[in-house]
């Protein structure tokens, strides 16, 4: 064990957020070369109650005095009291911690998995099966998992639908694999809503965003498996960088960060959060649903609240966020009226806001975020927009020439003529702009697959499928 788990425990009693057991017990739960944030992401999940930020900073403490080279408080309990005395802690985790029970070895032979067992199984030996499950999918490098009843089980890998099984889940099986990592409250708030959404750390400090929904044939699970870290925008595939780091340069407005579902804009969140974090000295808060990347505060105090648990809505958390003294304001996705004008008015009242839209391409996003609000204040909202947006990064992953996938990137930086379009309700000439902008760093997405193409990371298909511009597409042969 690491020293700076033993003085991150040590920290996490002296401060009152966990007991001297629980600590020993924690710490003694994470595999031998975790680092503390592995271990604040545990404490944070088990919902012991303690602040993010405090967690953050207790992790970057330990570190710190670790890499002195001071020498750890012994901890309450040792190893094998701690394995002797399993009631000590785990009665208090919910179920969906995966400390408690040892995962099964589950193989995926020739793209398959033997799912006959599932109906004999019940309790310790299902949960141990589910959680095996889960890391054999992340072992084969796959996004999603998809449990449902009445279909056979699949994954998503590269963005390509692979079955792991030639058998249909029954809606008993369904439930019972889908259910069987809920605590009792969690459980019975499935059972009422027929809707769950939360997050499932896993040993190693893997997440896996879970979303359970109740369909016509029974119970589906999706299961995002969480990239293990957070990656920054230039291993992400952005080729401006120098236009991502100007655009994090702004003390105030608006920055939109959007795609259509599984197109990353989550990874790209939060890797900006990570790059602010480094560059930056800052408080920024930020509001997930749920919080899948945990961040340490480095140069940046970092504040993530839950939307469901640490506070009602997106809404909600916005409105308080202007009186605890931010710097930025992090969205995880804006979503409706009241969400939206919240971000405006603080991007416009001396915050940075960053957000996320579920929008294919910068004239749609630009649409939809002004024409979600009434007639009667369309005029205001536009000049608004128009002085607080900094900048649009739509995204899409393509299939790699590789057989990975690659990011292609369309981004709109808010210029003169820019602003003129969106105060005058003009948006149709963003094509324009975007593609006569490139000094300024803006790209359409037309000429981003262009690019991709002609430095061979897609195929000829790939491009001339994904280019809606007939002048660019004839670039590519047969198109």
């Amino acid at each position: 064990m690491k020293n700076e788990i033993k003085w991150f425990a040590s920290l996490c009693a002296q401060e009152g957020v966990l007991s001297d057991k629980q600590a020993a017990q924690l710490a003694f739960a994470l595999p031998v070369d975790a680092e503390a944030e592995v271990f604040a992401n545990l404490v944070a999940d088990k919902n012991y109650g303690a602040d993010l930020a405090l967690l953050s900073r207790l992790a970057q403490e330990a570190k710190e005095i670790a890499a002195s080279g001071a020498e750890p408080p012994e901890l309450a309990l040792t190893r094998k009291e701690v394995e002797a005395s399993p009631e000590v802690v785990l009665k208090l985790w919910p179920a969906s911690s995966t400390t408690d029970t040892k995962p099964a070895v589950v193989k995926i032979a020739a793209g398959m998995v033997d799912f006959s067992g599932v109906k004999e199984m019940s309790g310790e030996p299902l949960k141990a099966f589910m959680l095996g499950l889960l890391e054999a999918v992340q072992g084969i490098g796959a996004s999603d998992l998809h449990l449902s009843a009445g279909s056979p089980p699949f994954v998503r890998n590269m963005r390509v639908l692979e079955f792991l099984s030639s058998d249909v889940l029954s809606a008993e099986d369904a439930e019972k694999l889908n259910t069987c990592l809920l605590a009792p409250d969690e459980a019975a708030l499935f059972a009422a809503k027929h809707d769950f959404d939360y997050a499932l750390a896993m040993l190693g400090g893997r997440r896996i965003r879970t979303n359970l929904m109740l369909q016509k044939d029974g119970v589906t699970g999706t299961y995002r498996i969480v990239p293990a870290r957070v990656r920054p925008p230039v291993d992400l595939g952005f080729k401006n960088i120098d236009v991502i780091k100007r655009l994090l340069s702004y003390h105030n407005g608006l920055i939109l960060v959007t795609g259509p579902v599984g197109s990353g804009k989550t990874t790209t969140l939060n890797s900006l959060i990570h790059e602010l974090n480094r560059t930056r000295t800052d408080h920024i808060i930020t509001v997930e649903d749920p919080i899948e990347f945990v961040h340490a505060s480095r140069g940046c105090n970092i504040t993530q609240r839950e939307a469901g648990v640490h506070t009602d809505t997106f809404a909600t958390a916005l409105k308080s966020a202007l009186r605890e003294d931010p710097d930025v304001i992090v969205v995880g996705e804006l979503r409706d009226l009241d969400t939206i004008e919240m971000a405006v008015t603080a991007s416009e009242t001396g915050h940075l806001v960053i957000g996320t839209m579920h929008t294919s391409d910068v004239t749609t996003t630009l649409n939809r975020l002004l024409d979600v609000f009434p007639p009667v204040q369309q005029a205001q909202i536009r000049a608004m927009v128009a002085e607080s947006l900094r900048g649009v990064i739509c995204q899409r992953l393509l299939p790699a020439l590789d057989g990975g996938v690659v990011l292609a990137c369309e981004i709109l930086v808010n210029t003169l003529a820019v602003s003129s379009m969106v105060r005058d309700g003009k948006t149709q000439g963003i094509p324009s702009a975007l593609d006569t902008g490139r000094r300024e760093g803006m790209i359409s997405m037309d000429n981003a697959i262009l690019d991709l193409w002609q430095e061979k990371k897609i195929s000829d298909e790939t491009a001339a499928s994904n280019i809606l511009n007939r002048n660019i597409r004839q670039a590519i042969p047969g198109a």
